[in-house]
């Protein structure tokens, strides 16, 4: 079940990365997001976290997992306070995707406190 986590949460975040990284100046300009680099900068670190995610499924342990737990939690801490902001200006199908996605990320990191071996289990 924590690699299971682990493997979700990191596709979520690499078709991300890979978007913000690959952004045509059209869809740039039509979200509002004034320098190129920025979202370029931004997507090259989500594709990073989402293939560390990847690599550290390999040999989950407590760090590993305190580090999704983490990272999850944090996106879902700037996500939400900005859709329930935002909401009313959004599509509804977009502000339901970022929903979506804030509650899947939180649930998963739920899931991988709740799995994360114990020290004892080795002993």
């Amino acid at each position: 079940m924590l690699r299971a986590s682990f493997w979700l949460t990191a596709l979520v975040f690499l078709p991300v990365g890979l978007f913000l990284y690959f952004l045509p100046p059209s869809v740039a300009s039509a979200v509002g997001v004034s320098p190129l680099w920025l979202a370029r900068a931004s997507g090259g670190l989500v594709f990073v976290w989402g293939a560390f995610l990847l690599a550290a499924s390999a040999a989950p342990d407590a760090l590993k997992t305190g580090t999704l737990v983490t990272g999850n939690l944090l996106t879902v801490a700037t996500l939400l306070p900005a859709v329930l902001r935002q909401g009313e200006q959004m599509q509804p199908q977009q502000r339901l995707v970022l929903l979506g996605v804030c509650g899947l990320l939180a649930l998963l990191a739920v899931v991988a406190l709740l799995a994360v071996p114990s020290r004892r289990s080795r002993l």
